[in-house]
């Protein structure tokens, strides 16, 4: 096997098709649709589950962002008592926030810009990636920063989720206030401790805490509206301008706090392939969407009646009892919010890595029977490590609140900006007609982005840096097993010629088959050279086999395997999997001898060739030289990652020089 077999971002995946004349709508029209994927467990499950399911993993993190938003963006206007001005301007920003962003770009557009049901960036990218035909450095770049922007939103959302409710006890009890970081610390431990044993046992809980949760909302808010039935006004979009053109000195910062509203929506495209279209949008209009309007109209017509309670408007809206039931309920839903974000880190690692933007690591599956469910240690303790440092670092909720917008809306740009160039490179739009299209949402993104920044001395740059290490990693590695492969396809041996000199060898011939792993199918695995020249045999049945990553979530039983026979003893093998699976070649080679190989295993040998790459650049390429050459020695073990039968692997290395 040469030193990293999955295919590089620059390489034609998908076999199947010719990209160079692929023609992406057709291709978007005739591959699975979401809720084509979805309709056989729709049917065994019903919407009706689904939807709950939606609403506990989906939209648990944007539905604890009323605990937050509309307080930070009150305090960021400055105003000792918050009139009508201030109040109703917020809460048409926040509505109109959620309708513009959250409604129209995500629930109505990108929801039907899927990946064979599953979506993302990196699905996003793939389908660019299609869709061009080609290899797109900058659209690269686009892919890997927003790859690594959610890094830095996966960072900050337990820390700020889990504090931001936990402060509530200082309301229960004001002497417990010092207890509130000790308290978050030990919640955030426990739910990265418990990440091992997999989130199946509890993500049947998710959805019917989370629907208490969203019911919560909108009864408190509904309770509230009769303070001051003015807030309905809010509806008017007038509010939202005439408070940004009356209030310009405050208005950049007051917007970076209303994007707080928002967070998490990216979640909704992310997790598509978990419960498909329909069951998503069900639970935005019917449950979450009107819970949050109702919610954050209470809070505004409580503070119209109430200006003293404008420090903490959320946990305010209650009192006696209430407030420790809510602050308990707020609880759990912010570590199910920071749980949805945790498992949507592993399945964005696990995308990198298929995808070639990470080097291999070890991928544990949680629940049997379900390929999303996955646990990555080194990203779970380098999340951990992050989390604990911000929440000591920071202190408070409303101090990281000003790390936290930057990176969600750097993620959402690049997210508009790609969807922008699959309407143009699939030709479903013009350019101009496209420009039209997305300039409104962008235009707003953009705007959030810009106040965003403001606030990156008081905390923004925490994602920034976050964004900046993961991206020159995933750029390091990318640009490394280029250099890698660049180098060997210089000394390659071609299989049609390597057969053909084989037909008259006197190498000595020995029963059983050998599967020597390559990353090109086209290409003499090194393994299988060393070993003819250092040991002068070969198998009476020596299989060359490729892995490769489709530019799909899933390979189908079809994709799956494909055998050709070379000539002589020399076949050559292609397991296919998708960019959202984990390979098991062990179990793949059942498709193998579906698709017509025939061996014996335990006549079988795998032989495995390691490469080791040497740094020989100069300046800043010397350091990103020597950054993938540290993140290839942190490699994952290639037969714990291929799941090969470890006791018939045979390793044999080699160095190259980058």
């Amino acid at each position: 096997m040469i030193h990293d077999p999955i295919p590089r971002a620059d390489q034609p995946v998908l076999p199947l098709f010719d990209e160079e004349a692929l023609d992406i709508a057709d291709y978007l029209k005739s591959e699975p649709r979401a809720d084509d994927i979805h309709t056989d467990e729709t049917r065994k499950h019903g919407v009706a589950a689904l939807t709950l399911g939606a609403i506990g993993v989906v939209y648990g993190d944007i539905g604890t962002s009323p605990i937050y938003a509309f307080r930070e963006a009150l305090k960021a206007t400055g105003a000792v008592s918050p009139g009508a001005p201030e109040v109703l301007g917020i809460l048409s920003l926040l509505i109109w926030t959620l309708i513009l962003i959250v409604t129209v770009k995500y629930v109505f557009v990108l929801l039907r810009a899927d990946n064979r049901g599953e979506g993302g960036i990196l699905a996003l990218y793939t389908l660019v990636r299609l869709a061009a035909g080609r290899r797109s450095v900058p659209v690269l770049l686009l892919a890997l920063g927003g790859a690594a922007l959610f890094a830095g939103d996966a960072a900050i959302t337990p820390a700020i989720s889990v504090l931001s409710a936990v402060e509530g006890v200082g309301l229960i009890l004001p002497r417990l206030s010092a207890y509130v970081l000790p308290v978050t610390l030990g919640i955030l431990v426990a739910l990265f401790i418990v990440q091992r044993r997999g989130t199946a046992s509890v993500a049947a809980l998710f959805g019917p805490v989370c629907v208490v949760w969203f019911l919560a909302l909108g009864g408190l808010g509904l309770w509230h509206i009769a303070d001051g039935p003015m807030v309905l006004r809010a509806f008017s979009p007038v509010w939202g301008v005439s408070f940004l053109l009356h209030h310009p000195g405050v208005a950049f910062v007051v917007l970076g706090a209303v994007f707080l509203a928002v967070t998490g929506g990216e979640a909704l495209y992310a997790d598509l392939g978990h419960f498909g279209r329909k069951p998503i949008m069900l639970a935005w209009f019917a449950l979450v969407l009107p819970a949050l309007v109702l919610n954050y109209l209470g809070q505004g017509a409580m503070i119209l009646s109430h200006p003293e309670r404008a420090a903490d408007s959320f946990f305010a809206m209650t009192s006696g009892l209430g407030l420790p039931i809510l602050v308990a309920l707020a609880t759990a839903a912010t570590v199910i919010a920071s749980q949805a974000v945790i498992t949507g880190a592993f399945s964005m690692a696990r995308g990198a890595i298929q995808l070639g933007f990470l080097p291999r690591l070890r991928i544990l599956h949680t629940a049997e029977g379900q390929s999303g469910q996955i646990y990555i240690g080194a990203v779970n303790w380098l999340l951990l490590a992050g989390v604990l440092w911000l929440v000591i670092a920071f202190g408070s909720s409303s101090a990281l609140a000003s790390a936290y917008g930057i990176a969600v809306t750097g993620t959402m740009v690049l997210t508009t900006i790609l969807g922008t160039l699959l309407l143009v490179r699939s030709s479903r739009l013009t350019v101009p007609v496209a420009g039209l299209a997305v300039a409104p949402i962008l235009a707003v993104e953009l705007v959030f982005l810009a106040s965003n920044l403001v606030k990156f001395h008081d905390g923004g740059y925490v994602p920034v840096i976050a964004a900046f290490v993961v991206g020159m990693v995933m750029w390091a590695w990318w640009r490394g097993t280029q250099a890698v492969r660049a180098r060997v396809l210089k000394l390659a041996v071609t299989v049609p010629s390597f057969v053909r000199m084989m037909r008259n060898s006197s190498v000595n011939v020995i029963p059983g088959t050998a599967f020597f792993l390559t990353g090109d199918p086209d290409i003499v695995p090194s393994a299988l050279l060393h070993n003819i020249k250092h040991n002068r045999v070969l198998h009476e049945q020596t299989v060359l086999l490729t892995v490769e990553t489709l530019r799909v979530p899933y390979a189908t039983a079809e994709e799956r395997a494909s055998v050709e026979m070379l000539g002589g003893c020399f076949v050559r093998l292609i397991l296919r999997f998708g960019f959202m699976e984990t390979p098991n070649v062990s179990r793949a080679m059942a498709h193998a001898r579906a698709a017509g190989l025939k061996f014996d295993v335990m006549a079988s040998t795998f032989f495995l060739g390691r490469r080791r790459a040497v740094a020989t650049g100069r300046g800043w390429e010397l350091a990103l030289d020597r950054a993938y050459v540290a993140l290839s020695r942190m490699a994952a073990d290639p037969t714990d990652f291929y799941h090969l039968p470890r006791d018939r692997v045979v390793e044999l290395g080699e160095r190259v020089a980058i």
